[in-house]
């Protein structure tokens, strides 16, 4: 891992998503580490360091927002993103109720993905200190 590329943590259980996402971050000089369900996303979050905290809304021990409001119970400032194909507005809302700063909704083009997350960190990186980091919406 070169010291330069910014971490994601993507807590995401489906296979060819996982794939995808990693090609596509991978391309764009990310360090991506996935996991496959909440407990052990929330394991590698409270050991390693993430500039980004990236999860699907379904996980197969859970859901993507009890998994973030877990992780804001230790972490307030990292952004965290949510990837999902649940795109109604209800959903939305809960997910940036429990500490979310984006919802991206699947599908989407690599572009869009790419935006969501560089305007994520980016805001993370120019104002580490504040915790209302704005909101990333698609959809």
């Amino acid at each position: 891992m070169s010291l330069n590329k910014q971490r994601i943590l993507y807590a995401e259980d489906h296979t060819d998503t996982q794939e995808l996402v990693q090609f596509i971050l991978d391309g764009l000089n990310y360090d991506v580490v996935i996991t496959s369900c909440c407990e052990d996303a929330l394991r590698r979050a409270k050991s390693d360091r993430f500039d980004l905290y990236m999860m699907d809304t379904m996980l197969p021990d859970g859901s993507g927002v009890d998994l973030c409001k877990r992780i804001r119970e230790f972490d307030k400032a990292t952004p965290i993103l949510f990837y999902s194909a649940m795109a109604l507005d209800s959903e939305k809302r809960v997910a940036f109720e429990s500490g979310a700063q984006g919802y991206l909704t699947k599908p989407s083009t690599p572009g869009e993905l790419s935006n969501a997350i560089s305007k994520l960190v980016i805001r993370m990186k120019v104002a580490p200190e504040d915790s209302d980091l704005g909101v990333v919406r698609s959809n």
